[in-house]
């Protein structure tokens, strides 16, 4: 059955496509919120951006096995629902003149909190709508959405808070989160669920899915070329915004702008990326797409002061094109080659290790900008993003032509 007839995966694909249109203007308004409205230092900046990654360190793991012990569609309900809600207190609490820098921690934090279970869950739950052969058109049309979110979200957010200021624009997310919900909740389709046996441990279900993922030879290079990736791409963009607004002297409006502008790269890899793995091959692929993902940022970090925009917008647009051509093609791989009982240990165990690194390349991007200074700690993150390959290239993923159609055997072949 064509996936444009499978009503539950169109109502997931929705859900998805209006909830990141709303995280594109959280993920300009709240830092900006930190800077126009509190007058943070960069420093603080960068210790928001950590608190809102630093749950996939804390809870990735035991949220993998717990999210692979029940169904999936009320874990996403609820992790949306919350999402709404704690965003929503922030233009409240501004309304009423009570903002503080405080509050936009934990509202980081808790929203990052429930993004672990969502992600975990939503990863794990795409299988049991589409078959194994249709994944890579699945996960393409979820990142063209993500793209195009990414391709509207910047700009729209900086309109926004240029007319009704930081917190205001953020209303828009936590709406979106709750619309989010409410396609979530009207998917019918049986899930594959397999529930553990009893007596099973938590931490020796923790301990299979950590295994399966560090033993595989396929999923151990492609998570250290992501979380390398993911350090130093953080340790660049983290400090940018900060960048843009005290050194650039960019408007909110004009850095929306640029990011819109730079993120057709992304809505472009989303479209094409199923035809390229089959036209080259998984493996080649991946490696490409990886090179292409990191050098650009160089342009980011050694634009000149009044030239930056077109180096920018070209550096986000040639990125942007690398790492959905990634993420489709290598998320795609992981799905099929993992058994159903361990997706959610999969994605978790994965993640903690590669989104694990972000808080800390974020923290790394504050400490370095107050050592160094802000364009010396861009030329850091670039350069480390663009060695990111490596571990690609010197592995077996090189050799891999195609995605499984049947599901694997509980044990990779090592």
């Amino acid at each position: 059955m064509s996936l444009w007839r499978n009503a539950d995966f169109l109502r997931l694909w929705s859900a998805q496509t209006i909830s990141q249109f709303g995280t594109q203007i959280s993920a300009l308004a709240l830092p900006l919120a930190a800077l126009l409205v509190l007058d943070a230092s960069a420093t603080e900046v960068a210790v928001l951006a950590a608190l809102e990654w630093l749950p996939w360190l804390l809870f990735a793991l035991p949220v993998g096995a717990l999210v692979d012990r029940m169904r999936r569609r009320p874990v996403l309900v609820l992790a949306d629902v919350g999402r709404g809600v704690a965003l929503a207190s922030v233009p409240a609490a501004y309304a009423f003149d009570a903002l503080t820098l405080w509050q936009l921690y934990a509202v980081g934090f808790l929203t990052g909190v429930l993004t672990v279970f969502f992600d975990v869950a939503y990863q794990s739950y795409l299988p049991s709508l589409v078959a194994r052969r249709q994944l890579a058109e699945g996960n393409s049309k979820l990142e063209i959405s993500r793209s195009g979110a990414q391709l509207a979200g910047p700009g729209a957010a900086g309109g926004l808070v240029q007319l009704l200021t930081a917190p205001i624009a953020i209303l828009a997310d936590a709406v979106s989160y709750l619309i989010s919900a409410a396609f979530l909740w009207r998917i019918r389709a049986e899930e594959r669920f397999v529930k553990p046996a009893n007596g099973t441990r938590l931490r020796h279900e923790i301990a299979d899915g950590v295994r399966w993922v560090f033993r595989h030879p396929v999923l151990r290079p492609c998570m250290a070329f992501v979380a390398i990736s993911n350090f130093f791409g953080n340790v660049l963009w983290t400090i940018f915004v900060v960048y843009a607004v005290r050194r650039l002297d960019w408007s909110p409006g004009t850095i929306g702008l640029v990011l819109t502008l730079g993120n057709l790269g992304f809505l472009a890899g989303a479209v094409i990326a199923p035809r390229i793995g089959t036209r080259f091959g998984v493996g080649p692929t991946l490696i490409g797409s990886a090179l292409v993902g990191g050098w650009p940022l160089l342009a980011v970090a050694l634009a000149p002061a009044d030239q930056a925009i077109p180096f920018v917008v070209g550096a986000v647009a040639v990125q942007g094109f690398g790492v959905v051509l990634f993420n489709v093609t290598a998320i795609s791989l992981f799905q099929a080659i993992t058994p159903d009982r361990l997706l959610g240990r999969m994605n978790a165990s994965r993640r903690f290790v590669v989104w694990g690194v972000i808080p800390l390349g974020q923290l790394s991007s504050g400490g370095l900008a107050a050592w160094i200074g802000l364009r010396p700690t861009l030329v850091v993150g670039a350069i480390g993003s663009s060695l990111a390959f490596l571990p690609l290239l010197l592995s077996r993923v090189r050799s891999l032509r195609a995605v499984p159609d049947e599901e694997p055997v509980l044990e990779p072949v090592a």
